[in-house]
């Protein structure tokens, strides 16, 4: 389990945030975390294999397409896709894999953890960030 402090300083010091399972359906938590994400400052990057723009924003069909630094691979995916993403985002480097509330893959957490990436499991990244940083700001 992954300290408070340690999660707020993630927060801060991430910029560049790539969304797996980003969705165009404003109804779902998948299309409304990222967009708050975006209005906080963070640069995203939707990834979902059946739509070209979200958010204004130009849609990755995967991790493989992102030619940039990652500082946190936020995984919107069912728990048993969790171990996919990983081995796709281990080439990418970033700081951490975030799989959201209700999403946990025990092998995942570790492939990640053996290669140094930073494991948060079955927390909202919104619910974190409003919790640890934007709490005066509403």
């Amino acid at each position: 389990m992954i300290a408070d402090n340690d999660l707020k300083e993630l927060l801060i010091k991430s910029k560049t945030i790539a969304i797996v399972g980003c969705s165009r359906d404003p109804k779902k938590a998948a299309h409304s975390v990222p967009k708050y994400l975006n209005e906080q400052g963070y640069e995203i990057i939707p990834v979902n294999p059946f739509a070209d723009e979200i958010l204004g924003i130009k849609v990755r069909k995967s991790l493989s397409e992102i030619e940039k630094p990652i500082d946190i691979v936020n995984i919107f995916r069912p728990s048993d896709e969790c171990l996919q993403v990983v081995k796709e985002s281990i080439e990418l480097r970033p700081r951490a894999i975030w799989m959201q509330l209700g999403i946990e893959n025990e092998e995942a957490a570790k492939l990640a953890e053996n290669h140094g990436i930073c494991v948060v499991e079955n927390k909202c990244i919104y619910i974190e960030h409003k919790r640890l940083i934007n709490n005066n700001k509403y």
